[in-house]
């Protein structure tokens, strides 16, 4: 079973909301074939400190809802290293409450639907899928929508 560490910065995050989220992302890691011993973590945060990773690794100056940072990813010059006995590390998705929070009150569901959909958007980012053209992003969201509504946290 994959491995998930949870770090909540902003003290906030329900346990519930952290067992739903740790089912969703086991689930979909089920519905994607992901090696059992693979590990991601998952870290809630405020806006400020979700505007700080944007500004610094998106160049974006703003909060955003969720940023993950993929391990598989190899940058320039780097080389590919497989050890079998060790866990695959895919990455570290990282959550804005705050942002969920006004999100669920905008789109009118629930702070839990929210939670997982930005953790499965998360995950899926550490999966290698992307939304930067509009044929990734249709892909992209439909799998979302599709592991969301098998695994039964669909829009309320």
């Amino acid at each position: 079973m994959i491995e998930i560490d949870f770090q909540d910065e902003t003290e906030s995050v329900d346990e519930a909301y952290i067992d739903l989220i740790q089912r969703v992302i086991e689930f979909a890691a089920g519905k994607e074939k992901v090696p059992a011993e693979s590990e991601v973590s998952i870290s809630f945060v405020g806006n400020d400190d979700i505007q700080e990773l944007n500004r610094n690794y998106r160049q974006k100056d703003q909060p955003t809802d969720v940023i993950s940072f993929a391990m598989q990813e190899l940058g320039e010059g780097e080389i590919e290293v497989q050890n079998e006995e060790l866990p695959t590390m895919l990455g570290d998705i990282v959550v804005s409450v705050d942002k969920a929070k006004e999100q669920a009150e905008d789109y009118g569901h629930s702070l839990e639907r929210e939670l997982g959909f930005l953790a499965l958007h998360g995950f899926l980012h550490l999966l290698g899928y992307d939304h930067i053209d509009e044929a990734d992003e249709k892909e992209m969201f439909a799998r979302q929508e599709e592991i969301l509504h098998e695994y039964g946290l669909k829009r309320t």
